[in-house]
């Protein structure tokens, strides 16, 4: 069996774990989804299969919504998407995937899981219906907070550093390790400190 590496791991957290968020809270108001997740007729291995496609779809739903709604918002509130040179992309392909791996998956987890969490939070607060607000209420809109702020910071580390491989002016040239990348940018993080 293959272990999980880092290409699977973002992933996994880009997608199935924020479907598995919004699944868990359509379980408040499914009760087929219910018995998916919390095997109350026992655990099979049909409720584990629907129930994981159930998350990737609803994963990628999300991130669709995140790529229409949040993107847009993130772009029109000061985090512009920088210009790329492209021709730069294979010789640094390493370096590229590594930022992806390690800045966009992170974006995705956040941004997707944002809408995951308003979905889970609609379901549940739909089963209580004319009652008084309750403290989960509030930890509701500080878990949305962070989630925002979570998304919005790793999309700028993303870009800025992607910028930084692949910008028309840029100059560092052709990385070959992420260790030469990292360099680069320490070294640029000190130069930005003086």
């Amino acid at each position: 069996m293959q272990s999980l590496t880092n290409k699977n791991f973002g992933l996994v957290i880009a997608f199935l774990v924020p479907g598995f968020i919004a699944i868990c809270g359509v379980s408040f108001r499914s009760t087929t989804v219910n018995v998916w997740i919390a095997g109350t007729e026992g655990v099979s291995v049909g409720g584990f299969l629907y129930s994981t496609l159930a998350a990737l779809f609803v994963g990628l739903l999300c991130s669709t919504a995140r790529w229409l709604c949040l993107d847009w918002l993130h772009h029109h509130t000061g985090i512009a998407r920088p210009e790329w040179d492209y021709v730069k992309l294979q010789a640094n392909l390493g370096a590229y995937t590594l930022l992806e791996e390690n800045h966009y998956r992170y974006y995705q987890f956040y941004g997707n899981s944002l809408f995951a969490w308003w979905i889970a939070y609609g379901c549940w607060r739909s089963t209580l219906a004319g009652q008084e607000p309750q403290p989960a209420d509030l930890a509701f809109a500080g878990i949305s907070l962070l989630l925002y702020l979570g998304s919005r910071d790793t999309l700028q580390k993303y870009y800025r550093r992607v910028e930084d491989l692949l910008s028309p002016t840029s100059t560092i040239g052709i990385i070959t390790s992420p260790l030469d990348f990292s360099k680069h940018v320490a070294e640029r993080n000190a130069k930005s400190l003086s």
